[in-house]
């Protein structure tokens, strides 16, 4: 499963990365959580609200901080 959080390293991209870490987690997924700040590759997802949540290169959530069970449930 590759799993990436798109942000411009604002408090809401940080919070919706540690909420993706701690889902992660409870899941029991063995896989790192990449975070992208990268302008070029967060426009190549087409998104234009941030944070967004990529999850194997399809965009589950754009503009929006999750809770870890939120995206528990997207994983």
């Amino acid at each position: 499963m590759n799993i990436k959080v798109l942000g411009a390293g604002c408090k809401s991209c940080e919070a919706l990365l540690n909420a993706t870490n701690e889902a992660v987690a409870n899941k029991g997924i063995n896989t790192e959580v990449e975070y992208i700040t990268d302008m070029e590759k967060i426009m190549s997802y087409g998104v234009m609200s941030m944070p967004a949540l990529v999850v194997d290169g399809k965009v589950v959530s754009a503009g929006k901080v999750l809770k870890p069970k939120d995206i528990e449930k997207l994983l």
